[in-house]
């Protein structure tokens, strides 16, 4: 049985990967600062399988990695408005941690290591079908973050030490610890909550997209691809490429009621791209399996029962917000490391 060390495994497509990894068979250490909480990963807790490992990226030691066969790293301040908030924080935790536990990992004898990257690399580029030997272009510290640590990590692979990156598209659907800062997520949420969709810039705008079960099944497979085809390599994983308007057609398509549709001319967002996945389908015989539509059903089901909601940890910007706003707080008012005693 192979034991698999996942970081960011608290995070929206961290705790969907755990479970279909301790599903597959893998036993799981999720290592996570787990500031999103754990009410929502009781069933993934439950498991003999799994080992919660609750510790910052940054201090991962080769002795935290002894018996671990392969990490898939997730772990990072996610998306790129929340990279925003505090780039020295996003560079420290997204490039140099990740860094970091790659040297440890190869340090421990881990035979395979994964990255997570994002699509969001390409930035706004010009062109169709951008695959991976496209200059990457990106605009914002988050995506420029995911580059600075694709760069650094991909010459530490060698005979021994199988390195991966994979560029994720903008992901969907529903997961355990869900989030609602996502295209289809929060146009789902809107519709439901409001009756209408809020399309920003017009729309035209393209994006990559992949369902959370599609990426992490990517992850997956990775773990298991013989080493000569994956070994020092970056693939785009996605489903399709879609403009934003036309995701907001599928959204109010799928949704049971009516829906009024509002364009917004500008938005904050200028990243355009339209990605190739074509790499990883010749190469691997990868393909997502999941669409939008599916994506859409699945989230609306989830509200209307009341298994999911737009709950503060759903909204990734804000919460951080939230935390960093607490411990400034804090920091003004202790004395001497105490609060009140």
């Amino acid at each position: 049985m192979k034991t698999i060390l996942v970081t960011g495994a608290g995070g929206y497509i961290g705790s969907t990967l755990c479970a279909m990894l301790l599903e597959a068979g893998c036993r799981v250490a999720g290592l996570d600062r787990y500031f999103f909480g754990t009410d929502f990963l009781k069933d993934i807790f439950a498991s003999p399988c799994f080992t919660p490992v609750k510790k910052d990226i940054r201090d991962v030691v080769p002795g935290d990695l002894e018996g671990v066969d392969g990490i898939c790293d997730l772990a990072a301040l996610s998306n790129d408005p929340s990279g925003d908030l505090d780039p020295d924080l996003t560079y420290s935790i997204n490039h140099r941690g990740r860094l970091g536990l790659a040297r440890a990992a190869k340090e421990a004898g881990v035979r395979r290591y994964v990255l997570a990257s994002s699509c969001s690399v390409y930035g706004h580029a010009e062109g169709m079908d951008l695959h991976e030997e496209f200059e990457p272009k990106p605009l914002t510290v988050y995506a420029k973050a995911n580059l600075a640590a694709e760069r650094d990590i991909l010459p530490l692979a060698d005979d021994r030490f199988t390195v991966t990156v994979l560029r994720q598209a903008t992901v969907f659907g529903l997961s355990r610890r869900m989030r609602f800062d996502l295209v289809i997520n929060l146009m789902t949420l809107n519709a439901v909550q409001n009756g209408q969709i809020f399309v920003l810039g017009g729309g035209k705008q393209w994006r990559p997209i992949v369902h959370v079960a599609d990426t992490s099944r990517a992850f997956m497979q990775i773990l298991e691809s013989d080493a000569s085809l994956i070994n020092g390599e970056v693939f785009n994983v996605g489903a399709t490429n879609m403009q934003v308007l036309s995701l907001a057609y599928i959204v109010r398509e799928n949704i049971p009621f009516p829906i009024q549709m509002q364009l917004v001319p500008d938005d904050p967002d200028k990243r355009n791209y339209n990605v190739s996945f074509e790499k990883i389908q010749k190469r691997l015989g990868y393909k997502a399996v999941h669409t939008p539509a599916d994506g859409v059903r699945e989230v609306y089901e989830a509200l209307k029962t009341g298994l999911t909601g737009p709950e503060p940890h759903t909204y990734t910007v804000k919460w951080y917000k939230q935390i960093l706003e607490a411990k400034a707080l804090l920091d003004r008012i202790m004395i001497g490391g105490r609060l009140l005693s």
